[in-house]
């Protein structure tokens, strides 16, 4: 998934009410970029870190610069846009790039299900049980090497594995699809110290028979493609 407008270099100096960040450009000038990403963004967000902002000509816009990476000066990338998991992950199903998924050649993004909730993907072909697909995204890393989700406490996101959970004894396919936004992790955990809610939830949502997939990603300046897959412990 290439990025529509070809990003720039940028320092942080601060992020501020979630959604917005004062950045400086390389020609020195300071200017807001939006933040998309409502979590805590835990070992993200340091002033002086070095990003990457998209910038935007679009009127309708009041900022004209979208943070979207951060960028570790060490060859390692990752991306803070929690919006961009369920682009590359449809756009990756629909290309047959997940094996797990590739039998499913009906693609249905936001269906209701659960209690007052939005499957992020419902996945759908004759001969097979209904597959409900929640995606997050992964972007804390507090080991070298390990990914861990939540980054801060969620009850939506325990919600939605209770409801997962619902359609596993339906009989329908459950999965918890995580995307690691970081090119330095092999692995993937539950932050079970941040959110003990969560963990709880997670284990219950396994035995009951929600998968849990975990896959990398490939991110460089001009893009963010789906990576290999990432046992998840």
């Amino acid at each position: 998934m290439r990025f529509q407008t070809p990003l720039m270099p940028a320092v942080l100096i601060r992020r501020y009410k979630r959604f917005l960040a004062d950045i400086r450009l390389e020609d020195g000038r300071e200017v807001t970029a939006h933040c998309a990403n409502p979590g805590s963004m835990m070992g993200l967000a340091t002033p002086g870190m070095r990003i990457w902002v998209e910038p935007n000509e679009d009127p309708k816009k009041k900022l004209k610069f979208g943070w979207r990476l951060v960028d570790h000066e060490n060859g390692h990338f990752t991306g803070v846009d929690t919006s961009v998991p369920n682009r590359a992950l449809r756009t990756a199903i629909m290309a047959r790039e997940v094996p797990e998924l590739a039998a499913y050649e009906t693609v249905l993004p936001e269906q209701k299900y659960g209690e007052s909730s939005r499957i992020d993907f419902l996945l759908q072909q004759n001969g097979l049980p209904d597959a409900y697909v929640e995606v997050k995204s992964v972007t804390l890393s507090r080991q070298p090497g390990l990914a861990e989700f939540p980054d801060s406490v969620t009850a939506r996101g325990s919600k939605h594995l209770g409801e997962l959970a619902a359609m596993a004894r339906e009989g329908h396919r459950a999965i918890l699809f995580y995307l690691i936004q970081r090119t330095d992790c092999a692995s993937m955990t539950v932050a079970a110290d941040i959110d003990p809610t969560y963990a709880a939830a997670f284990e219950v949502a396994r035995a009951a028979g929600v998968e849990a997939m975990a896959y990398g990603t490939c991110i460089t300046p001009e893009a963010i493609n789906l990576g290999r897959p990432v046992p998840v412990g």
